[in-house]
């Protein structure tokens, strides 16, 4: 695929391949001031290119490393890009879909972009590509059906797919924002665990899609009952036997939401772009755990799905409360009513057909939020 820049611009395209790449982002990002939504929407995009390199299947973990290296090569401008995106669309395989071939076709119109933003922005972006691109593929080489050890083994997962995007996004919004800027040292532990939040609920979500590639995020300490461990359970995809593991996790993800709050509220009110952007992934990520604690046993992330409805909902919802702190916290505390909640190492279990009965009341963070947060 040829460069766009003969036919639209670089910006164009980068809004243009978005939704092809992520629809939960092309609907948050277009949330966001001008100037932020565009440095947002590209750093999405370095991610995804990082993260197509070490999807591909056909690849080996050392080439993987070798052109995950020459990527960040390209973004300290010593690697050409054009030469990078033929150098990886050589060695991608059937299996990479049309966007993301797409995308790494006209890495280079996604880097002109980059390159136009201010130094501090561009050093954010660096930072974050440059732990995905050096710490993904040390996970990957170690990646088995039979998950990974402990919760800190996931923490630390998350932290390199996640929560350093959580601490990017933060240095943007303090750049952007003064106010942001002087709450930043506290907000940011608060990013990390946003960060962590939404990537569990993903993992949860995507707990037998996974399983498909031989590859399962879930810590084996939660699971410390399942005859012939993880891995059998998944191949004979028996979404049964995992529940009471999968029931902790979600307790857990639910309390780095709640941590995902407290950071949204620390974000003045008048930057109603930015709490938009975070509200809409918080209750997002929301819904999708409530579908997974309702559907005990469930093999298919399209069972937890959530609908275009619930997402219309949400957006209008949250909408309505954004000014209100209070509000917000009453909202959360609403939505995620009955979901396990608890301390770290300590979560609520089921406690009958009502799925719970917690009080609605508070929303203060239990506990500690993760040994990669504090």
């Amino acid at each position: 695929m040829e460069n766009p820049a003969s036919n639209e611009s670089t910006l164009e395209y980068q809004y243009r391949i978005l939704p092809d790449v992520s629809r939960t982002f092309a609907l948050t990002i277009p949330a966001l001031p001008a100037e932020l939504r565009h440095v947002v929407a590209n750093a999405y995009l370095l991610c995804r290119l990082a993260d197509t390199i070490e999807d591909e299947p056909v690849l080996d973990s050392n080439s993987k490393t070798k052109l995950l290296e020459q990527f960040i090569g390209v973004l300290k401008h010593e690697n050409d890009p054009d030469e990078f995106a033929r150098r990886v669309a050589s060695q991608l395989s059937a299996e990479t879909p049309d966007a993301e071939r797409d995308l790494v076709a006209n890495t280079a119109a996604v880097v002109q972009v980059t390159r136009q933003f201010t130094k501090t922005q561009q050093d954010a972006l660096l930072r974050c590509v440059a732990i995905m691109c050096k710490d993904m593929p040390k996970f990957q080489r170690t990646k088995t059906l039979d998950g990974l050890e402990q919760l800190e083994d996931l923490d630390r997962y998350c932290y390199v797919v996640a929560g350093v995007v959580g601490e990017m996004l933060t240095e943007l919004f303090a750049e952007h924002s003064k106010q942001v800027a002087k709450r930043k040292a506290s907000m940011m532990p608060l990013a990390v665990s946003f960060g962590q939040g939404l990537q569990m609920t993903n993992i949860l979500k995507d707990i037998w899609r996974d399983s498909e590639s031989e590859t399962c995020w879930l810590p084996r300490s939660f699971f410390p009952d399942i005859d012939g461990g993880l891995a059998q359970v998944l191949v004979e995809r028996d979404g049964t036997r995992i529940t009471a593991g999968v029931d902790r996790l979600v307790g857990v993800a639910h309390v780095h939401l709640i941590a995902a709050l407290r950071y949204t509220c620390n974000i003045p009110r008048h930057e109603v772009g930015i709490r938009r952007f975070c509200l809409w992934a918080i209750g997002l990520a929301v819904l999708t755990l409530r579908n997974i604690y309702r559907n005990p046993g469930y093999t298919d992330g399209n069972q937890v799905k959530v609908s275009r409805r619930a997402v219309k909902a949400t957006v209008f919802v949250c909408n309505i409360a954004l000014y209100s702190n209070a509000g917000l916290k009453v909202l959360f505390a609403l939505a995620t009513r009955g979901l396990p909640l608890g301390s770290l190492d300590k979560v609520q279990p089921r406690s009958g057909p009502d799925q719970g009965d917690r009080s609605a009341g508070s929303v203060d963070l239990p506990g500690t939020l993760s040994s990669s947060a504090q």
